[in-house]
């Protein structure tokens, strides 16, 4: 029974294996270009495995920035699995904590929708682990196949591929920006702080970790605000 729900798990994870694969490959390719060896790229995929942060990482990386800041901002934006795991941990049949903990390193975004919306009920263990390895072994494999694409690439195109990591990130933000004036806000309020902060003479790290508190804080208070305010006037108006 418990092969069979793990194979089950492996089949439903195959679709984040094929999405992952561009991403861990220009991540790997990025990692090169970066100065990173084809071991501490995949050391990085296979112990901290967080898409988003990683990419972030390595331009903290080519900034020469502190390891300790670089490691408060990916807690930063990772902050969000505390709540995924916990509001998973809900579904999940009863586990001891140690398989947990195992599992839990294995939830992304991308793991986290699977597992969600793919089983009626408790989610079984075994599932949750197909899942899990699947994504897991495809970005490390991908990360170091990416990098070494990149160590056989001419100079001039690794050298070029800098520019990759940033048009990466408008990737990301851009769609996410599209008729959601809360991320445009949010995006716009962590720039503004970011330039202030660096033309001051904040580090790069410590910069783009108070930006981002400051941004995210700030909008969170505004729209809990107007949230109030609506409850009220709904309330006055019955």
């Amino acid at each position: 029974m418990e092969n069979n729900q793990f194979s089950a798990g492996l089949k439903a994870g195959t679709s984040i294996a094929i999405g992952y694969f561009p991403v861990a490959l220009t991540f790997g390719l990025l990692a090169k270009t970066a100065g990173l060896s084809i071991v501490e790229a995949t050391a990085m995929s296979i112990f901290v495995y967080a898409g988003a942060a990683q990419y972030m990482s390595l331009s903290l990386i080519t900034y020469g920035v502190d390891p300790l800041l670089i490691i408060m901002n990916t807690f930063v934006v990772n902050i969000r699995h505390f709540l995924m795991t916990a509001s998973l941990n809900e579904k999940m049949q009863p586990a001891k904590k140690w398989v947990k903990a195992v599992y839990a390193f294995g939830i992304t975004d991308e793991s986290f929708s699977v597992l969600a919306t793919s089983k009626k009920g408790k989610i079984p263990t075994a599932f949750a682990f197909g899942v899990a390895l699947i994504a897991y072994g495809s970005w490390v494999i991908f990360t170091g196949i990416g990098h070494v694409i990149g160590a056989n690439l001419p100079l001039f195109l690794q050298a070029a591929m800098s520019i990759a990591l940033y048009a990466m990130f408008i990737g990301l933000l851009v769609p996410s920006m599209k008729g959601n004036r809360k991320v445009v806000m949010l995006a716009s309020l962590a720039a503004v702080a970011h330039c202030l902060l660096y033309f001051i003479g904040v580090s790069t790290g410590w910069s783009i970790l108070i930006a981002t508190l400051v941004s995210s804080i700030s909008i969170e208070m505004v729209y809990a605000k107007r949230g109030k305010a609506t409850m009220v006037s709904q309330k006055e108006g019955a």
